[in-house]
C-alpha cells in the first residue's frame, strides 16, 4: 500500500488529538476511591485507558458496573473543560489536511455527546465529516466495525485510509479493517508499547502525518 494514495484519515480522539489523560486518570481514581478505598494509584489505572468503561468496570464488579460507569461519567463531565487541552500541532495539521481535501473522521470509544464537547472545546469540530462513537456500534475497537462504519460513511475503501491512535485498540482496529495504521509517540503508554503492535507509521509529532501523505506544510 502506498501512503501517497491515501485519501482518508481516521483518528482516535482521547490521547491522540486531545489530551484527556489527566481527566481520565482523575475520573478513574475518583470512581475507584468510592468502591475500593485507597486500593488504586495513578499507575494502576493506566491499563484501563483504551477499553470501554463497561469492559473495565465489569471486570471488577459486574453487579455495580452500570453504577460505576455513571459515577465515572458524571465526574468526567464536571471536570471536562478544565482539564482537556489539544496536543501541540494538532489544529494546524488537521487544518492543512482539510484544506488539501482529505476526508477526516473520528473513531472513538467515547459517547458522541462527550466527543462533540471535546472537539468544540479545542475548536476541532469544523474539520471532521464523520464521527463514529461508542453509541453507533455494537462492537468497539479493536473489532473492525467502527473503522469500517466510518469508511462507509465517508465513501472510502480501507486501502486508501490510515487509522491513527494512541492505543493498541486503534492499531489492531485499523489492521482488522484493512487500513494502514499510525501510532502516536505521545501516547501515555509510551512509544515502545505501541511499536509492539507494528503500526505502519509512528508519529513523533502530528505534523509528521503531512509528510506521510505527501502534503507540504503551509
Amino acid at each position: 500500500m502506498n501512503s501517497r494514495n491515501i485519501t482518508t484519515l481516521l483518528f482516535d480522539l482521547d490521547g491522540t488529538l486531545i489530551d484527556t489523560n489527566e481527566l481520565i486518570i482523575q475520573s478513574f481514581l475518583h470512581t475507584l476511591a468510592i468502591y475500593y478505598s485507597d486500593q488504586y494509584k495513578r499507575e494502576d489505572v493506566l491499563p484501563f485507558m483504551g477499553p470501554t468503561l463497561v469492559e473495565t468496570f465489569s471486570s471488577m464488579n459486574q453487579e455495580k458496573t452500570d453504577e460505576m460507569v455513571r459515577v465515572y461519567r458524571d465526574y468526567n463531565i464536571s471536570k471536562h473543560d478544565s482539564l482537556v487541552t489539544e496536543f501541540e500541532g494538532v489544529h494546524e495539521t488537521i487544518s492543512v489536511l482539510k484544506e488539501k481535501g482529505f476526508k477526516l473522521g473520528i473513531v472513538t470509544t467515547k459517547r458522541l455527546e462527550v466527543v462533540e464537547k471535546g472537539l468544540k472545546l479545542t475548536k476541532l469540530d469544523p474539520f471532521f465529516e464523520v464521527i463514529v462513537a461508542i453509541d453507533h456500534v455494537s462492537k468497539a475497537k479493536p473489532d473492525p466495525e467502527p473503522v469500517l462504519k466510518a469508511l462507509e460513511q465517508l465513501g472510502s475503501k480501507p486501502e486508501e485510509a490510515i487509522m491513527i491512535g494512541d492505543n493498541y485498540h486503534d492499531i489492531e482496529g485499523g489492521q482488522n479493517a484493512g487500513t494502514l495504521t499510525a501510532g502516536v509517540a505521545w501516547s501515555l503508554k509510551g512509544k515502545a508499547f505501541l511499536e509492539k503492535y507494528n503500526p505502519d507509521f509512528m508519529l513523533d509529532h502530528m505534523k509528521d502525518l503531512l509528510e506521510i501523505v505527501g502534503v507540504a506544510e503551509r
